[in-house]
């Protein structure tokens, strides 16, 4: 390996071997709020909105369009009381689906599950790698190198160093 190795060059290869695998490569800076690219309406969102609208309306097309929002809604806003309810709500609404209930032709409410990914068949999903996405939030600025989205969901954060320097950690 070259002295010249950095962390752009490994950000680059990581992206690369994303795309190989049939991900769509979004440069974080083009997509932030007020871009050509924009797909968050504000810095502190994390949720590719538009992205999770459409992959909630291919896999649920049997399920009313009111529902459907209900379950948009519930997915953007928590009602949960701590940081550690919201991330197990958010698994199970991965998992399992967003309950939602509508009324039926005959006046009885149907319980149902928004599905937010398609486990059976993974192609139906939007799998999206974005790098150097600028969160800002209570004053505290992040930018991750790679962020992985399924559905507009992120799904896994990705910090990486250059591997010859033998003095970078996980803090630096």
């Amino acid at each position: 390996m070259s002295d010249k190795v950095d962390e752009t060059d490994v950000e680059e290869v990581a992206i690369g071997r994303f795309e190989q695998l049939g991900y769509e490569y979004l440069y974080g800076p083009a997509i932030a709020p007020g871009e050509i690219a924009e797909e968050r309406e504000d810095l502190g969102d994390v949720i590719l909105k538009g992205r999770l609208e459409n992959a909630i309306e291919k896999l649920n097309r049997d399920i009313p369009l009111p529902a459907r929002e209900d379950a948009l809604r519930k997915v953007l806003i928590s009602d949960a009381p701590t940081l550690i309810t919201t991330n197990r709500q958010f698994h199970e609404y991965m998992r399992d689906g967003v309950p939602v209930e509508y009324p039926r032709e005959d006046g009885t409410i149907q319980g149902d599950h928004v599905r937010l990914i398609d486990y059976d068949n993974p192609d139906n999903n939007d799998w999206v790698v974005v790098n150097q996405f600028t969160v800002i939030e209570n004053n505290h600025n992040r930018r991750p190198d790679v962020i992985v989205y399924v559905n507009g969901l992120p799904l896994a954060v990705v910090e990486l160093k250059n591997p010859i320097d033998e003095d970078a950690t996980i803090w630096t």
